[in-house]
């Protein structure tokens, strides 16, 4: 009779782990766009290839690896570097950014905002740059302006302009959320009136829960009027790739609440910040594949990385202190790359074993499998029915495959024949 009950005990706990595990695959039963994987999709921040700031022991060489968006952030080329006094532009640095661009058929996003000093609302404002430059100008003439020169130098040549970087965060915007608002229209109606063929993207905020009130309130009042892409930032700090997920979702939730669900998210900066660079190269390698398969999973169609060459406060880098060696993480960003462009992805779930399995294809029948298991390192049983016969890893070594049984861990393997 004990035997008895100790079976029911055990076989009452099986179903319910099952149950709990049926649960968890579908509450990650996530379904991919059926678009095949564009370049446009890998975005990256280079600060330096322009410029030696004095900090700078040198200018940073093109990087190795591809990509094909180039955002303009703390590049020195914001609008109090370009209209340091009134009227008077200094337009060589930007220069030099649109003859590299052209050079290397790379696309650039420039992020307008932060106001120079002379034209300020508050110049007295803190910020992690110069005093002054958060808060909105004082005179809207002077925007005008600022972003009607611009648009009319550069026409033909930057299609893409961000309104304002991170405007929830109080240290690049002092502003309120409708005074933010009316900047963004103006700069909109500007950019399209010098050439309709320029994109907006939206201010971009960045941390869910503040950022989403931003981003709501703008879409509310009317915001999603002026832009042609939401823009937001999906740090997680502290946390894996996966955390990225929840987060998309939510900010995908309040666009389709306000109609703009087919408008295209960017994510227009991330990456992971911190002091001391992470210990463990193969998990920035990790990182960044998962991050970025991770981001087309859940409907994002650009990523820029950052980023390439900051030589401190990053926790994950891709170049070492020369910024031209690279690390895992920056072969990573390259072998992704090569995975993932130009294939559609069927399908990518996590499984009750938290396995995560992505299923590739391309026109040619190609068929490939990306698979890893965040947690660490688990026994995973390949089906026969895959056809698999090679293995390739992040490094860029390729192996034939010996069995059925595959060792696999926090690093993305592809799996095909």
């Amino acid at each position: 009779m004990r035997k008895i009950f100790k079976w029911i005990i055990l076989i009452s706990l099986f179903l319910l782990a099952s149950v709990g595990s049926i649960f968890a695959f579908n509450n990650q039963n996530l379904q991919p766009p059926p678009t095949v994987i564009p370049p446009s999709f890998f975005g990256m921040h280079v600060h330096h290839i322009a410029i030696q700031p004095p900090h700078i022991k040198q200018i940073t060489p093109w990087p190795e690896v591809p990509f094909s968006q180039l955002r303009l952030w703390g590049a020195y080329v914001e609008w109090p570097n370009l209209e340091p006094e009134p009227g008077k532009w200094n337009f060589e640095l930007l220069d030099k950014y649109i003859d590299i661009a052209e050079k290397h058929n790379v696309e650039l996003l420039l992020t307008l905002g932060q106001s120079p000093p002379w034209a300020s609302a508050r110049p007295s404002d803190r910020s992690p740059y110069k005093p002054g430059w958060p808060a909105e100008p004082k005179n809207i003439e002077d925007w005008r302006n600022y972003v009607r020169t611009v648009a009319k130098r550069y026409k033909g040549k930057i299609i893409y302009y961000e309104i304002w970087n991170e405007p929830n965060l109080k240290g690049f915007f002092s502003g309120t959320p409708q005074t933010m608002l009316n900047l963004s229209k103006e700069a909109s109606q500007i950019l399209k009136q010098v050439d309709p063929n320029i994109k907006v993207v939206s201010p971009s905020m960045t941390t869910v829960e503040q950022g989403l009130v931003w981003l709501e309130e703008f879409l509310r009042d009317g915001g999603k009027n002026y832009v042609d892409v939401i823009g937001y930032h999906f740090y997680v700090p502290h946390e894996p790739p996966e955390k990225m997920l929840s987060e998309i979702l939510r900010v995908r939730k309040v666009m389709a609440k306000y109609g703009v669900e087919k408008m295209p998210l960017w994510n227009t900066e991330a990456g992971w910040l911190g002091d001391e660079p992470f210990k463990d190269e193969e998990k920035g390698a990790a990182y960044v594949a998962r991050a970025y398969i991770l981001n087309w999973l859940v409907g994002v169609e650009l990523f820029y990385w950052y980023d390439w060459d900051s030589p401190v406060g990053l926790e994950l880098n891709m170049t070492a202190e020369d910024a031209k060696t690279l690390t895992p993480a920056g072969i990573a960003y390259g072998e992704i790359q090569k995975w993932l462009i130009g294939a559609r992805m069927e399908s990518c779930n996590s499984n009750w074993q938290k396995t995560w399995v992505c299923q590739l294809t391309r026109d040619n029948n190609y068929q490939g499998w990306i698979v890893w298991r965040p947690e660490g390192k688990f026994d995973f049983q390949i089906p026969e029915e895959w056809g698999v016969k090679k293995v390739s890893n992040l490094a860029g070594d390729s192996y034939k495959l010996s069995g059925l049984k595959l060792e696999i861990g926090s690093l993305p393997l592809l799996l095909d024949s």
